[in-house]
């Protein structure tokens, strides 16, 4: 991370990224690359999980950036630069996820198969079908919270602001939700994991 972002460790990242933001606004490239060395890795990360594949993530990474050097100028430090930039891409995500046809792949994702084999590929798909179950059965705000802390690796700090919630209350929520996903999986647990 910059020296810029660290040169206060006591001060608000709102008003950090707020100022970096104005900078931005004022023309200031390096302030822009300050924001893109400590957010694009995580904003990448994201739209990559979602659509699966890597230049589409590309794409969607750099609109992310190009909408934030435009809306430099307009910034008001209301929330975290890192919460909006996720929402940028999450909407980005979604408009190409709609875009694509349902059953037809014109060139199918470069994605490493992380499989050993054919069954190691299906008791993965096993355990991930068993705990997507477990987690739907669990209620709406648990589901939530356990989506953004463990499947989106937000800190519980940022989590807890999406959600409208105290970081107390989120952590109470993913306290309750892993124990209602231990109750779902149960017996089958040892047999989900198997040789994993």
């Amino acid at each position: 991370m910059s020296r810029d972002r660290d040169a206060d460790p006591g001060a608000d990242p709102v008003q950090a990224d707020a100022a970096l933001m104005a900078r931005v606004g004022a023309g200031d490239s390096a302030a822009c690359r300050i924001l893109m060395d400590a957010h694009l890795g995580r904003i990448h990360g994201y739209a990559w999980r979602m659509l699966g594949d890597a230049g589409e993530a590309d794409d969607v990474a750099q609109e992310c950036f190009l909408r934030l050097w435009r809306q430099a100028r307009a910034w008001r430090a209301e929330a975290r630069l890192g919460t909006w930039l996720h929402r940028v891409a999450h909407n980005l995500c979604i408009d190409r996820l709609r875009r694509r046809r349902p059953g037809t792949v014109e060139d199918p994702p470069d994605l490493p198969d992380p499989a050993p084999g054919p069954a190691g590929e299906r008791q993965r798909a096993q355990v991930a079908r068993a705990v997507g179950a477990a987690l739907g059965e669990l209620p709406e705000r648990q589901r939530a919270a356990i989506t953004l802390v463990h499947y989106q690796e937000l800190g519980n700090i940022e989590a807890a602001a999406i959600m409208g919630v105290s970081v107390e209350a989120l952590e109470s929520l993913l306290s309750r939700g892993r124990r209602g996903l231990r109750a779902a999986l149960g017996d089958r647990r040892d047999d989900l994991m198997g040789d994993l």
